[in-house]
């Protein structure tokens, strides 16, 4: 059965604040995680990206409060109590993510006051589901919402990049804050990150997507991610240009002996940003063998080129793609652990998520943290506010 229901996280936490503070919230404002499609490691690169969100949310209920403390639990993580002019690094690392949407609001010239809330998320945190930028998205639409400030979701992915970027030291890129923000219900939201440009392409009901969480997990922070995009930027200078999204092949072969063991990082950032506008292409003229074969290609130059992979998606991925019912398979998100996707003919779903269930064999390098699951998800929509 194919996981669409996008509300279990919103009815959950509206029931917990009821329950903790005695009567209804004010506002519940809900996000959902996202899977990339295609075009990975790229944003950071001012490329494209194709991802869409998935039927999993981020739920905070909240009520305001005339002081500027805000007090918000988190549920199955503790409870913070804080005002923005504190030092958010005492906190923790949840509370780190609101702290700073609502510090980013303020700097902008927004009088803030603070709220009283409860946090609630079915999201697998650091499975490469967006866990992070779901929260910060959700955040943003609760400070937004007790303040009477009009959501601009732009700004509030620009925040998100923000307090990722400035405040927890992540140099990620602003494809998942703009996923959780802008998806559309059976979409694929294609990204320019060069100019934040979109366009929703309608995804082929021939095929569907399914998630197989290796129960591998992450920390991005402690990860190589740095590393890739410091690279990336390093490469680009070289090259004299302002990022990856203009280099060329030919234009590689132009540098010096000394960049050779990094041109495999921006060969794969080319090609993946051809194959994310070939993989559109496919999905418009519903060639759905084809955009499974640019999944595959792009988990292999994940795998060889930016070597961001890992043996449990490394095994997954090969699993899926030893099943007759699978068109294609790659890693998504920001790799090292997490979870993959496949491309399964629709009216075959179950039968693959069986064969996964019974085949992968997780790699005695790489333990997991958490049982492997596998599900078929239905593309969502973008994050919204509920009075």
């Amino acid at each position: 059965m194919i996981k669409d229901s996008p509300h279990l996280a919103k009815d959950r936490v509206q029931e917990l604040f009821s329950a903790k503070y005695g009567h209804t919230p004010s506002v519940t404002a809900r996000s959902p995680g996202r899977v990339n499609l295609i075009g990975e490691h790229t944003d950071y690169n001012e490329g494209f990206v194709l991802p869409i969100a998935v039927p999993f949310d981020t739920a905070i209920a909240a009520s305001p409060e005339l002081s500027p403390i805000i007090r918000v639990i988190s549920e199955g993580f503790g409870e913070a109590v804080f005002d923005l002019n504190e030092d958010s690094s005492l906190l923790p690392l949840w509370a780190r993510y609101v702290h700073g949407m609502g510090t980013y609001l303020k700097q902008t010239g927004k009088p803030i006051k603070g709220w009283t809330g409860y946090i609630s998320s079915d999201i697998p945190i650091g499975a490469n589901l967006s866990s992070s930028a779901a929260l910060e998205i959700a955040a943003g639409l609760i400070f937004c919402a007790v303040n009477n400030i009009e959501a601009d979701m732009q700004q509030l992915a620009y925040a998100g990049q923000f307090v990722e970027n400035t405040m927890l030291g992540l140099p990620s890129g602003i494809m998942d804050q703009m996923a959780c923000a802008f998806a559309e219900h059976a979409n694929a939201l294609l990204i320019d990150c060069k100019d934040l440009t979109m366009s929703q392409v309608k995804l082929p009901e021939s095929a569907a997507i399914v998630v197989m969480d290796t129960g591998t997990r992450r920390d991005l922070v402690d990860s190589e991610f740095a590393n890739r995009r410091q690279t990336c930027e390093t490469i680009a200078r070289a090259l004299g240009v302002p990022s990856l999204r203009y280099a060329t092949h030919s234009g590689l072969t132009q540098l010096d002996s000394s960049h050779a063991p990094k041109l495999k990082r921006a060969r794969h950032v080319i090609n993946e940003n051809m194959r994310t506008r070939k993989a559109v292409e496919a999905i418009q003229t519903q060639n759905i063998a084809e955009l499974g074969e640019l999944m595959t290609e792009s988990h292999q130059s994940l795998q060889n080129e930016f070597e961001v992979s890992s043996p449990a998606l490394d095994e997954i991925v090969h699993t899926a793609l030893k099943s007759q019912h699978c068109l294609g398979a790659r890693m998504t998100g920001g790799g090292f652990a997490g979870c993959a996707i496949a491309l399964v003919k629709a009216d075959k779903i179950d039968q693959f998520c069986t064969e996964i269930l019974q085949n992968y064999q997780p790699p005695a390098l790489q333990p997991a943290e958490s049982p492997t699951k596998v599900f078929p998800v239905r593309a969502s929509a973008g994050a919204s506010l509920l009075h």
